[in-house]
């Protein structure tokens, strides 16, 4: 049975999508980009801090469907620019200290809002 997940916790949906599908074990998360989730306002002083943000939005979005990190199997980070990508990287990795996902990264022209990160995944409640 398809489920439809949405929390406070994370930004709410800036188009006709949902925060998350839930079909029997497997949820699957809409991107992320780094909207604070209470002002709505995009974090724009540096790729360090979109990053954080996009990964604390992940976080409530999992906590959200009563998921954790642990969960995730797979992501795909998309940016604007790959020069970008060690930062992230090692920002990313801290949330996925042991047995991290499978994941995709590539370079995009744009993305919503004129942000510079933004990160989709796929979460497993038996991972």
């Amino acid at each position: 049975m398809k489920k439809i997940i949405a929390t406070e916790a994370a930004p709410a949906a800036i188009g006709p999508y949902s925060q998350a599908v839930q079909i029997d074990h497997m949820t699957y998360f809409s991107g992320q980009i780094p909207l604070d989730p209470h002002s709505g306002e995009l974090i724009t002083e540096s790729i360090h801090a979109e990053t954080e943000q996009v990964m604390k939005n992940m976080q409530a979005a999992l906590a959200g469907a009563d998921l954790e990190f642990r969960h995730v199997v797979k992501t795909t980070i998309y940016l604007t620019d790959m020069s970008d990508f060690a930062v992230v990287n090692d920002i990313y990795g801290r949330f996925f200290p042991e047995k991290p996902p499978a994941r995709a990264c590539v370079a995009v022209a744009a993305l919503p809002k004129g942000c510079h990160i933004e990160i989709e995944w796929i979460a497993s409640s038996q991972a």
